[in-house]
Formats: C-alpha cells, sequence, structure tokens
C-alpha cells in the first residue's frame, strides 16, 4: 500500500477517529482495569463507536466532521468521567451519578486531587484539532471536499449499513451473556465501558418489592442468624443518660494505636477507647452518599438505597429513626455541622429523621474556615456549649456531632499542623491522612475536655465511630501502598480498607474491654437503644444489639460489588457470580475466611427486604395528614 493510499485513508473520519479511540479506550481501561491488551479494548469498546459512526455516515450529509467532533467529545467525557469517578469512588460511574454532580463539584479539589496528568492526553486530539480548525480555514475546508470526494454514496452507505448491524450485534454479543454478572466491574469490563453505561440506562434494574407484610422482624432475624432470646448483660446500662454520637470524618481503624517512629497519632482517642468498650472489627456501610450516608445508616439502622445517595432516594418518606424513637421517650434531639446544611440534602435526610434541631453553617459561621466549613475546633467548642445548655433542661438529649476538618485530600492549613512527620511520609497521600487524622484527634481530646468541665460528660453515653475509609486502595501510588504495607505488616486490603472503629463509653457504667465480634454502622442504632433501655420492639430493623449477639451479617453495597458481605466468616466478595468469588481476613481478626453460599443469598435477601421497606413507607406529607 502506497504511502499516498494510506494518507488517504487516514484523513477519512471514519478511520482517524477510530484509532483515536482504541488509543482512549486503553487509556481508560489502563486506569480503571489494569488491563492494556488492546485486543479486548478493540472487541468491547469500538464496536459501540463503530455504530454511532456508521449511523453518520448513513444518514448525515452534511457536516459530517462536526458530528464525529460531538461523538468525539462526548465519548471522551464519558471515558474521562469513569477514569476520575473510578479513583474517587472504585466503582464504575453511570447515569445515576448525575444526581450528586453538583455534590461532586463541591468536592472537585478532592476528586482532581486523583489525577495524575497523564489522564489529560485523552484530551489531546480535541485541543490539538480544536486549535488546528480554529486557526486554518483552508483546512476545514480540505476535510469537507476530501470527505465529499471518498464518499462513493451508494455503495458507501450500503456498506455502513451492513456495518452498523454487524456492530450493534458485537455490542449485544458483549452485553447480554454478562447481564447476569453480580460484580460491577467484572461486569464492566466484560461489556466494555460504553456498552455498560448504554446497559445501564435502559437495563434501569428495579428492586422487585416484597410485601410489607412479609418484612417482619424475626424474618430479618433469622436471615442474620440473631438469636431473639439473647438479651445483653448490659441492657439498659446507661438509662437516662444523654447520647452523644460523634461521627468522625474519613476516619479508619488502623490509626488507633499507631505510633509512627514512635509518635502517637491518636493520643486522647487512643486513652478514650482504653476506658471504653473498643469494637476493632466494625465496618462502614455507605454508599455514593459517604458522610451523609453513614448518618441515614446509623440513625435508621436501614441499607442505603440501591442507586445513589440515600439523601436524595429516600428523603421524601418518613423514616424511623433513632432521633424519633428517642423523642417518643422525652429526650430532645439535635445534629451539628458546620457545613451548609443544603450539601448532600441534608435539609431534607434531618426532616425524614425527625431531628428537632440541626446546627450548620449558620450556627458556626466562618471562624477558622477550611475546606467546608469551621474547623473541629470551633465545631467542638460550639457544639459543646449548646450541648450544656440541652443539659440544663430538664430533658435527656441525643446529639450527633459531624467532624469535618479530615477531609478528603487532607491538606490542612500549615498552622493546624500538630506532628512533624518522619521524611519519608512528607508529600505522600497517606502522610497527609496521618496529619489530618492527628490534628482531628487534638479537636477532639479539646471536645472531650470541654464536657467533662461542663458536667456533661458525666451525664452521657457518648460513641464514636468513623463515618467511611479515607485511604482508598485504588488511590493509592506505589509509595503509598509501600507505606500501608509497613503501618499493617501485609499488604493492604479491602477488610483493612472498609475497617472504621466503634468506641462507646458511659464512664462507671461500662468496663473498659475490647469486643472482637464484627458490626457496621446499620448496629449503632440498637446498641445505643439497648444500653439505653429503650425498646425497639415496634421498629424494623437490619442491625443488631453487638452487646447481645456474637455473629453478624453485613452485606455491602456500592464500594463493593453487589453480594459483597462481611460476616464472622469474613470478607467476600463475588465473582461473576458467588462461585468465583473473592474472600478476605477480618481486618482485626486473622482467621482464614469462609463465607458461605447460605450467607452470600441471605445479604442479598436482606438488601431486598430493606429496599422494599423504605420504598413502600408512607411520604411525610402524607404521615403528617
Amino acid at each position: 500500500m502506497s504511502s499516498l493510499t494510506i494518507k488517504r485513508w487516514l484523513v477519512k473520519p471514519f478511520v482517524f477517529f477510530t484509532i483515536i479511540f482504541i488509543l482512549k479506550s486503553c487509556l481508560a481501561w489502563g486506569v480503571i482495569f489494569g488491563d492494556l491488551l488492546p485486543w479486548k479494548t478493540i472487541l468491547t469498546e469500538i464496536p459501540f463507536v463503530w455504530a454511532l459512526f456508521c449511523l453518520i455516515e448513513r444518514f448525515a450529509s452534511k457536516r459530517k466532521l462536526g458530528y464525529y467532533m460531538t461523538v468525539n467529545l462526548l465519548v471522551t467525557a464519558i471515558f474521562f468521567a469513569a477514569i476520575m469517578y473510578f479513583k474517587y469512588y472504585g466503582v464504575i460511574v453511570t447515569y445515576h451519578a448525575a444526581e450528586q454532580v453538583n455534590q461532586v463539584t463541591a468536592v472537585r479539589n478532592s476528586v482532581f486531587s486523583l489525577m495524575d496528568p497523564y489522564y489529560l492526553l485523552i484530551f489531546a486530539d480535541i485541543i490539538i484539532l480544536g486549535i488546528y480548525f480554529f486557526f486554518n480555514k483552508k483546512g476545514r475546508t480540505y476535510k469537507k471536499d476530501n470527505i465529499n470526494r471518498c464518499d462513493h454514496r451508494r455503495n458507501g452507505k450500503l456498506s455502513f449499513s451492513v456495518l452498523f448491524a454487524v456492530s450493534f450485534a458485537l455490542c449485544l454479543f458483549n452485553i447480554l451473556p454478562n447481564k447476569a454478572s453480580m460484580n460491577e466491574i467484572k461486569k464492566a469490563q466484560e461489556m466494555g465501558i460504553l456498552n455498560y453505561e448504554a446497559y445501564t440506562i435502559f437495563a434501569q434494574d428495579k428492586t422487585e418489592l416484597v410485601n410489607a407484610s412479609e418484612i417482619t422482624q424475626d424474618a430479618i432475624n433469622k436471615l442474620k442468624g440473631i438469636d431473639p432470646a439473647a438479651v445483653s448483660p448490659l441492657q439498659g446500662a446507661a438509662k437516662g443518660k444523654n447520647l452523644i454520637i460523634i461521627q468522625l470524618e474519613s476516619f479508619q481503624s488502623f490509626l488507633m494505636g499507631l505510633k509512627v517512629d514512635g509518635l502517637e497519632i491518636t493520643p486522647n482517642l487512643n486513652r478514650l477507647m482504653d476506658d471504653s468498650l473498643y469494637f476493632p472489627n466494625f465496618y462502614q456501610m455507605v454508599g455514593q452518599g459517604n458522610t451523609s450516608d453513614a448518618e441515614f445508616v446509623v440513625n435508621s439502622s436501614y441499607y442505603i438505597p440501591p442507586q445513589g445517595a440515600a439523601t436524595m432516594a429516600y428523603v421524601d418518606k418518613d423514616l424511623p429513626s433513632l432521633p424519633k424513637l428517642l423523642q417518643a421517650n422525652g429526650y430532645q434531639t439535635a445534629t451539628f455541622h458546620t457545613n451548609d446544611v443544603e450539601f448532600w440534602n441534608r435539609g431534607e435526610l434531618y426532616s425524614s429523621l425527625g431531628w428537632e434541631q440541626y446546627y450548620d453553617h449558620k450556627f458556626f459561621g466562618d471562624e477558622d474556615a477550611f475546606f467546608f466549613g469551621s474547623s473541629d475546633e470551633v465545631l467542638y467548642r460550639r457544639s459543646a456549649e449548646k450541648l450544656k445548655e440541652m443539659d440544663d433542661s430538664s430533658k435527656p438529649f441525643y446529639a450527633q456531632v459531624i467532624s469535618m476538618s479530615a477531609h478528603h485530600p487532607f491538606t490542612i492549613p500549615a498552622e493546624k499542623y500538630q506532628m512533624k512527620l518522619p521524611e519519608r511520609y512528607e508529600g505522600t497521600f497517606v502522610g497527609d491522612y496521618i496529619r489530618s487524622q492527628n490534628y482531628a484527634d487534638y479537636a477532639f481530646g479539646q471536645f472531650v475536655e470541654e464536657l467533662k468541665a461542663s458536667g456533661v460528660w458525666d451525664n452521657s453515653l457518648i460513641m464514636v465511630y468513623g463515618d467511611h475509609m479515607g485511604l482508598p486502595i485504588y488511590s493509592l501510588d506505589h509509595d503509598d501502598k509501600e507505606l500501608m504495607t509497613e503501618i499493617y505488616g501485609h499488604e493492604y486490603e479491602y477488610s483493612d480498607m472498609l475497617n472504621i472503629p466503634l468506641i462507646i463509653h458511659a464512664g462507671d457504667s461500662l468496663k473498659p474491654q475490647t469486643l472482637e465480634q464484627v458490626g457496621g454502622e446499620i448496629d449503632i442504632m440498637p446498641t445505643a437503644a439497648s444500653l439505653l433501655g429503650v425498646s425497639m420492639a415496634n421498629n424494623i430493623h437490619f442491625g443488631q444489639d453487638l452487646l447481645s449477639q456474637t455473629y453478624n451479617l453485613l452485606p455491602q453495597r456500592y464500594y463493593l460489588p453487589t453480594g459483597s458481605f462481611i460476616s464472622s466468616s469474613g470478607l467476600l466478595i463475588p465473582g461473576n457470580s458467588f462461585e468465583d468469588n473473592t474472600q478476605y481476613k477480618l481486618a482485626a481478626g486473622g482467621k482464614t475466611p469462609a463465607g458461605t453460599e447460605d450467607e452470600y443469598s441471605n445479604a442479598l435477601r436482606l438488601r431486598q427486604l430493606s429496599d422494599s421497606y423504605v420504598t413502600q413507607l408512607p411520604d411525610k406529607k402524607t404521615a403528617v395528614e
């Protein structure tokens, strides 16, 4: 083939943009799947773009190049969104994420801190072509003339019609055999990213609702393996006390007791841990809403929704909740967060959960602000003042305090540094994380002292937990992974990543001890109710009292593929089905994982029951009327 013939082919937009998309697909696959095999990319991604190109060639008589450029821009945007979303969340982005675009924009600094410069190569052709055609009118005409001259209309349209049929058939061939796969990452890899995006739009999996009459506490307990006759010896141990739940931003369990070159990272939390009930095998249960999802799960004891954040999916419902339960038992309730209440639609969530008062940016103002609001020092100082006022009233209170300063990307102001990092940690993501959590612990220590000084501490049941992971495996570079291996003594795993602490303190009412049983955020509500001596007999709940049970089953969602679960047997992640699963030891267990197919089936059923129950709850307006 002569060089002139090659040149004539290359100037054809169909050929030119096919080559461009092969390169872009390889870049996206390399980041997301770690797979640089071009044949796999060609078989899964190119039929999709060919189908679009064939439609352009078949029906566009003018401005073909403009249509090609438009497709190029849109598909490039999908690939780039998939890359960045995966780096931040560890999942494949779908159209559902559009519902949270405002929230994602708000954390753009966190998202773009994960971007390697080479990701921008995906836009290189768009920039180059844009500049070329903007300044070279002759070039634009040349392209158009070449397209017209090479367009043998009758034969060309027939050829492109045939190629469209073949490409469409290949798309279906990639999609249909993989529909049943439980693992969304594997599903996207087998279908192709573009086919997977199209599939999620047109499939729109709907939850098959279980009749509300079938969703009983007995049915839930049976699936979870709960012994209904077991009663906690500590039931009512904190009866009549205030309840203060402190949610620590991005706080993982490995920080507890951690020393880096002899320097204690969380001295205040360590002292509290040594004087409290401590659960080292406690796990996050959040989704896309992260912090707001943690607030939902903790205060409702339901699982997060199948798609999107709870603050979007469930806020029209009249949610049975911990605030409502305690109000019915004579408590006043309030929640504290320095960000604006509209962030992640919290205003609606708080209304659905029944909080009597919320204190947000309007209350805390802009004093000592960084990231999304005032610092944790301001949060705790102002909250302590308000809690003292509530404690002085005739009613006990339930307050949830949401910390925020140790937020991704963990680049706190230099004046907030409370420690000097060892040289090997400087300039690393892990180092920034540890330093920000050291500051968060410092601020938390001030809160404890203020509560003790006011007398609130001794009159309260205190529960402290991390809301979600801070160091996703898929966001760490080589140096960060080496540091995590140094910290853990083994390769950083998913069970480590999802592991958050739970500390429960009630002074002399609770004897300090470390409890190895597995727990999750969904268990906080029933555990708190049990300690306060408040019955949950009339509340359907999917958590359990951690002080009365030794076995637990925690279905996971969003950050792990469908069907994943954590139990006393370990962490199980299915492949295309249960049979090709991968299992991990518990973060603080060490036993060989042995998750069973019964646990897998029960976890899926529990999620279905929770989805069905919440979906069939009355709307807030209906409930008021």
